[in-house]
């Protein structure tokens, strides 16, 4: 299923069918500020299983990456943060940055591994930040990326669509996409370390 979502004004019927799709269990594919991104409900372990499937990724290894609506999830699934982490997040989110974070209890319960820490984004794109607001809780996302070794992400939704059609549940059209994957920050060191240099500049 192809969902034409416009960023300037998201249709909240369409957003309520990508909604509904995820509580039921369904992977959706959507737009963030970077690249498309594939999520489901962080809560239904089936669809984490198989996000992992077409993905290839070890739960209990890979790390993995929620998406929030805002900062008021931050306390449910991290621990707490020093004064100048919760600072760092404030002036860069919403935008194109993944800040590791050390992860709460909550996070080895629902991804089953052990893993002491977790990716948390707030993507600056309307689309993707309506449906976890309406969702209610975060989603699970990790990117959509191109076997071409030159174009490393796929920026067409109806490409996207045509590809990933049987695996997925919908693709949520929102315009082209970029091809550039956010900026990777670690924050469970002291100074903060940027891991992967991608797009956006942080504000220190």
């Amino acid at each position: 299923m192809l969902i034409k979502i416009y960023p300037e004004n998201p249709n909240p019927r369409e957003i309520r069918k990508a909604v509904e799709i995820l509580q039921s269990g369904g992977l959706v594919i959507y737009p963030t500020d970077t690249v498309y991104g594939l999520g489901c409900d962080i809560n239904n372990s089936k669809a984490v299983e198989r996000i992992a499937q077409i993905k290839g990724l070890n739960l209990k290894k890979d790390h993995l990456s929620i998406i929030c609506h805002d900062m008021s999830h931050l306390s449910e699934y991290t621990k707490a943060l020093d004064n100048h982490t919760f600072k760092l997040l404030k002036r860069n989110l919403p935008g194109p940055f993944t800040f590791i974070l050390p992860a709460s209890s909550n996070i080895p319960k629902l991804f089953k591994n052990n893993k002491k820490t977790v990716g948390f984004r707030i993507p600056d794109n309307p689309i993707i930040l309506e449906i976890v607001k309406e969702l209610g809780n975060p989603v699970l996302s990790t990117s959509i990326r191109d076997e071409d070794e030159i174009i490393e992400y796929t920026t067409d939704p109806e490409l996207i669509h045509e590809k990933y059609n049987n695996l997925v549940d919908a693709v949520i059209d929102g315009g082209y996409g970029g091809n550039e994957a956010s900026t990777i920050v670690d924050c469970t060191t002291f100074p903060f370390e940027i891991i992967r240099q991608g797009k956006g500049d942080l504000v220190e």
